[in-house]
């Protein structure tokens, strides 16, 4: 395998990818997605095989992690066989992990198998503990459902770390009980800012906003934040709650991006890779895998780094309420 590293235009190595297997969800959550979304049509979408050839091609490139999103990518049928397969490659020594993003809906279920297929980490999309503020902000989940799947998926030895968007004026006085929570439930978090990204039906983007910085202050209020130097490849800095033992990540691409050491690609479950999440330069990777095979779509992706952007210009304010970009979260992928 070639292990010649993927370098963008800034030096930076690309060595971690995500990849969305379906625009579909079970949820409808406020801040992803609209309420009546319009999903693409099946012949759109890449097929698992061609998901598999082309996550093995960006490996061959020098990536070492791969984070399977959506949508939600449980939904997706036979996902557990591309899991597999890719796992394979995690015991094989060519890749060092395999990751999945998930609502936690279908992780009862699925938990287990994950297991067997070498997933040995899920991140799970959580932003209240309320059953009723729950399903508000989802729009038809049951939070029982979502917190026996979180149960099962530590029972059967997956790491589980919660993922929570702060919401301004839904969440923010939640997020410190949360975080108490989850130090009792052996859970790490990570708290993320609301993105401009896609249109949502007359919800504002500023009403959504709460700066973590505040928030920061907010929780240190209540718990000792230590400094820390852990990375797990994405974009989250960590610091350890004391009276825990947890760790709490804090995702800031407005308040202070992330970008100067951004080792990540995305691409959706149509083959479209994004170099940077909030830009809308992209390379149409699933043309160059129809037409051309792994010849082609090497020549693709080498040209898309060429391209691939210093950073984001994510803007939220009173006079910038539209999204940074047309596309929602859940068509990116995570």
């Amino acid at each position: 395998m070639n292990t010649k590293p993927l370098l963008d235009p800034y030096g930076r190595a690309i060595s971690y990818l995500r990849v969305s297997v379906t625009d579909r969800c079970d949820f409808r959550c406020v801040y992803c997605m609209a309420e009546n979304m319009t999903f693409l049509p099946k012949s759109e979408l890449l097929s698992l095989e061609e998901i598999e050839l082309l996550c093995r091609r960006f490996m061959a490139f020098g990536t070492r992690k791969i984070r399977l999103t959506g949508g939600e990518p449980l939904v997706r049928r036979n996902i557990i066989a591309l899991i597999q397969n890719l796992g394979a490659e995690v015991e094989k020594g060519n890749l060092d992990e395999i990751t999945i993003t998930t609502n936690g809906s279908q992780l009862a279920n699925m938990a287990e198998a994950l297991y067997g297929a070498g997933v040995r980490r899920v991140n799970v999309s959580l932003d209240t503990l309320n059953a009723d503020k729950f399903r508000t902000i989802t729009r038809r989940g049951d939070l029982a459902q979502v917190l026996n799947g979180i149960r099962t998926a530590q029972k059967v030895g997956l790491a589980v770390k919660i993922n929570a968007v702060a919401l301004k004026n839904f969440n923010e006085d939640e997020l410190g009980d949360m975080l108490a929570w989850c130090g009792d439930a052996a859970l790490d978090m990570t708290i993320i800012e609301v993105m401009p990204m896609g249109e949502l039906d007359g919800v504002y983007r500023h009403d959504q906003y709460l700066p973590l910085s505040e928030l920061r202050t907010r929780l240190s209020q209540r718990f000792t934040l230590q400094e820390i130097d852990y990375r797990t490849g994405g974009p989250a800095r960590y610091v350890r709650i004391a009276e825990t033992g947890r760790k709490l990540g804090f995702i800031t691409p407005m308040t202070h991006n992330f970008c100067e050491s951004c080792n990540r690609v995305r691409v959706t479950c149509t083959g479209m890779l994004y170099m940077c999440l909030g830009q809308d330069d992209h390379a149409n990777l699933r043309d160059a895998l129809r037409g051309g095979g792994a010849e082609a779509l090497d020549a693709a992706i080498c040209d898309a780094i060429a391209r691939k952007p210093k950073g984001h210009d994510f803007i939220i304010d009173r006079t910038h309420d539209k999204p940074a970009t047309a596309r929602h979260m859940s068509v990116t992928g995570g």
